[in-house]
């Protein structure tokens, strides 16, 4: 969670959306530590890529409150299942979770403004309960909706973005797409982080970006989306904002060694895949699932 909502808000009114400063993801309220970053890891290594495949909107993405999110689906969910939106752990409303929590079919009312292409709005869906959330290993909430894929395809001729079931690759060209700002921000991804740890909060394998993806307060929850297959890969979520150590908005990179790297200015995210063997039959989270490895209760 990087800068607070409020600050970002000032510095875009006093610098203009374009030049605003970076600052990484922030939580749903203004005081919301960052999350954790990702260090360079050898094993998930490909050549960067320079070119993008492929021009990414904001098709399926969705303005909370103080955050951003996505409509996303897996690779075996049906149309006529709840549709689920992704976000940030952090930007639950009903609060940050300590370190070790998990929270699993919470009741819950929230609205979720959906945006066309252009990032015009499109209309209100509404959850029924938060299916899962943590800020344990890594920083995701992901909402279960009153309306099915159906639905939201019928009524508003949008398809939800699908979850990659791959690691990211380092180098590949992103975008994170940010509901609440109706803004993109185009990089690659720069390498993976063994731990990202900030405050109480420690992430695992977390994304780095390249400088270039300089995102602010509100991107928190926005999509990171591979521009060469247009799935999603990852969640932003924070960004180390003063260049302290280890701190709240100052996530710091923690090797296999223990040995600690800041890098002022820089962002991250977190990886989705790992999501995907834990949704089942009517996108119902099963955390004893083959394959499933998010933290349980």
């Amino acid at each position: 969670m990087k800068k607070p909502l409020v600050g970002a808000l000032f510095a875009v009114l006093l610098l203009g959306a374009g030049t605003a400063p970076a600052t990484a993801a922030t939580s749903h309220d203004a005081t919301a530590p960052s999350t954790v970053k990702a260090a360079a890891s050898s094993s998930h290594t490909a050549v960067r890529s320079k070119v993008r495949t492929k021009a990414v909107g904001f098709a399926g993405t969705v303005a909370l409150s103080n955050c951003s999110g996505s409509v996303v689906r897996t690779p075996g969910s049906q149309p006529d299942d709840p549709a689920l939106v992704l976000s940030n752990g952090h930007c639950m409303e009903s609060g940050f979770p300590g370190p070790g929590e998990v929270v699993i079919d919470q009741p819950s009312t929230r609205s979720f403004t959906l945006l066309d292409a252009s990032g015009g709005d499109l209309g209100t869906v509404r959850a029924s309960k938060i299916a899962y959330g943590t800020m344990t290993d890594t920083d995701i909430s992901v909402y279960q909706l009153t309306s099915t894929y159906a639905d939201i395809e019928s009524d508003y001729g949008i398809e939800a973005l699908e979850l990659n079931t791959a690691h990211p690759v380092q180098g590949a060209a992103i975008t994170v797409a940010s509901g609440y700002w109706k803004r993109t921000y185009s990089c690659n991804v720069d390498g993976f982080v063994y731990r990202l740890k900030e405050g109480e909060w420690t992430w695992k394998d977390s994304v780095r970006y390249t400088s270039a993806c300089q995102t602010i307060g509100g991107t928190s929850g926005s999509p990171v989306i591979d521009d060469a297959t247009g799935k999603v890969v990852a969640v932003n979520n924070t960004g180390n904002e003063d260049g302290q150590e280890c701190t709240d908005n100052n996530p710091c990179e923690v090797d296999e060694n223990g040995q600690v790297t800041v890098r002022e200015g820089i962002n991250y995210a977190q990886e989705t895949y790992g999501i995907v063997p834990c949704i089942g039959a009517g996108n119902k989270f099963d955390l004893d699932a083959a394959g499933c490895e998010l933290p349980k209760p």
